[in-house]
């Protein structure tokens, strides 16, 4: 099963200020773009850079290319049948908007091909949204409409527990 899923945020924000977020990405204190204690944190065995490996809760990746302020792309090694990459990118739109954008392309293998779309998806869809809300906050110091969790992410998140 092939999956494309893509969130994003335009953020009354300039490229570095966004950029600057990707950088921080790290579930230490000075992240300001992972929605920590909300979720399993980021965690890398070295500062981000390209070949850090790591992760948050179950899902494990590699960081397989980097541009400082502007890229970070992560490549899957776990759960089992997770095959392609999760990244976020710095789109500036003009000199005081940018789109931060997430963006995850990969391919279902086994087991995979039931649990994305039950359970993974839409914990995923609730984390990233909440990341956004980070980013929002970040930059402009509030949050224009927070993102809300539904009924079904609090009965898993419940479940995972």
């Amino acid at each position: 099963m092939g999956v494309y899923n893509v969130h994003e945020r335009l953020l009354a924000a300039k490229g570095s200020e966004a950029g600057a977020l990707i950088d921080s990405l790290s579930g230490g204190v000075a992240d300001r773009l992972w929605p920590h204690p909300n979720w399993p944190p980021v965690e890398f065995d070295r500062p981000l850079a390209v070949g850090a490996t790591g992760g948050h809760g179950p899902v494990r990746y590699t960081v397989t290319a980097y541009v400082p302020g502007t890229w970070v792309r992560c490549t899957f090694s776990g759960p089992r049948g997770f095959h392609g990459f999760h990244e976020f990118a710095v789109l500036p739109v003009d000199e005081e908007r940018t789109v931060l954008r997430h963006t995850l392309a990969m391919k279902t293998s086994g087991l995979a091909r039931l649990t994305w779309p039950v359970a993974w998806r839409p914990m995923h869809d609730a984390c990233l949204e909440d990341s956004l809300d980070c980013a929002e906050l970040a930059c402009t110091g509030a949050v224009a409409r927070p993102a809300r969790w539904t009924p079904y992410v609090r009965l898993l998140r419940a479940l995972a527990r």
